[in-house]
């Protein structure tokens, strides 16, 4: 089966599954997920430049949409993102801790249980550097939690609401007039359109966000951090969708096609990394037990509660702010798309953008630490 036809064929059977609603309750896009992981345990393989282009496309309109307002966001709420990104990984590592003190796990396969339940790729590479001969045991353990990583918490902001009974309208209303901005003073002369499409715009974040995704960080222990594909295509979507011009140079983009691109990025993401995780996943399951997978699933329902909690209760985060920001602190892209489907507004990536680079830090960190401690 050639790539284009895998591509398209796990895509179409992927969002029929993920239209079926059981009690109001719906995969959505990440039935795409569940069909990959299927095609994949079935050998079927894509090339993975579907998952990077899917996942730059994904970032950069996220950052896009969520530019306007995310500065004005952040400054009102730094210091309880920050808190929230530092608390959700703190937890998903001292459950690490406790499963390599208490059952036994090696510490290695642990920590790829963590990044996998926090869906964290740069924070597997992280592990496996750390763990020298026994990176393959990171692997297999980020292969194993990974499904349910995805899984659990396109599920959780979906139950959440209606579990709490919340009315998403009020909630939404609310959000949206309290992220209300000033629109940006106009370039006073005519601005230069490169495309009517926007194309231009959206190919210069991507192509500014890899170059400086290339920048590496020295760490404790020898590590190194860099933003990665995720990362830093985010933060220049941010930054352009913020200035929307550049002296005469025209840089918006229009919100359809912004929302398109999103979709299409996301589709393309769940595909290239179902098929990934799926090829071996239920041969790992017999030879390490499913013992394994109700780790991982600990490590992603664990820190999702208690961060929910903290801002709920503590920091008072709006429900949607809230809900954000665990995706964020998750590092969770699907969960994400499905939040903006729930919350009918993409403001809520604001609080996915400001809490996501505080997680990615900490996780990679975080992974280092339990491998090199235990």
């Amino acid at each position: 089966m050639s790539d284009l036809i895998a591509v398209f064929l796990i895509a179409v059977i992927g969002y029929l599954i993920g239209r079926i609603t059981i009690k109001g309750i719906e995969l959505g896009t990440a039935g795409v997920l569940l069909v990959a992981l299927v095609f994949g345990h079935f050998g079927v393989k894509v090339s993975s430049m579907v998952r990077d282009i899917g996942l730059v496309c994904f970032v950069t309109s996220v950052g896009f949409i969520a530019g306007p307002k995310f500065f004005r966001n952040f400054k009102m709420n730094a210091k309880s993102y920050v808190a929230l990104g530092f608390l959700v990984i703190f937890i998903g590592g001292v459950v690490c801790a406790l499963v390599v003190k208490l059952a036994g796990i090696p510490a290695p396969l642990a920590t790829g249980l963590l990044t996998g339940a926090l869906t964290s790729t740069p924070g597997l590479a992280a592990a496996m550097e750390a763990a020298g001969e026994a990176s393959e045991q990171a692997s297999i353990g980020y292969g194993i939690a990974y499904p349910f990583g995805v899984i659990g918490v396109v599920l959780f902001v979906q139950l959440v609401p209606k579990l709490l009974k919340i009315d998403v309208e009020e909630e939404r209303k609310h959000f949206e007039n309290a992220n209300l901005v000033a629109p940006i003073k106009p370039y006073h002369g005519k601005l230069i359109q490169i495309d009517p499409l926007g194309m231009f715009p959206f190919a210069l974040a991507i192509l500014l966000g890899l170059l400086i995704a290339k920048v590496e960080i020295p760490l404790p222990g020898g590590a190194r951090f860099s933003l990665g594909t995720s990362g830093g295509p985010l933060i220049m979507g941010l930054v352009i969708g913020h200035l929307l011009h550049i002296e005469a140079i025209d840089l918006h983009i229009g919100k359809r096609v912004l929302e398109t691109f999103r979709e299409f990025g996301l589709m393309l993401f769940l595909i290239g990394a179902g098929v990934g995780a799926g090829s071996g996943f239920v041969e790992t399951l017999k030879e390490h037990g499913v013992m394994l997978f109700l780790y991982g699933a600990l490590m992603t329902l664990c820190p999702m509660i208690v961060g929910y909690w903290f801002a709920s209760k503590v920091l008072k985060l709006a429900i949607f702010n809230t809900l954000g920001s665990i995706t964020g602190g998750m590092t969770s892209t699907p969960a994400l798309g499905t939040l903006i489907s729930v919350a009918g507004t993409d403001d809520v990536a604001s609080a996915y953008a400001a809490t996501y680079p505080i997680a990615l830090v900490m996780v990679v960190l975080i992974s280092q630490f339990i491998v090199l401690l235990f």
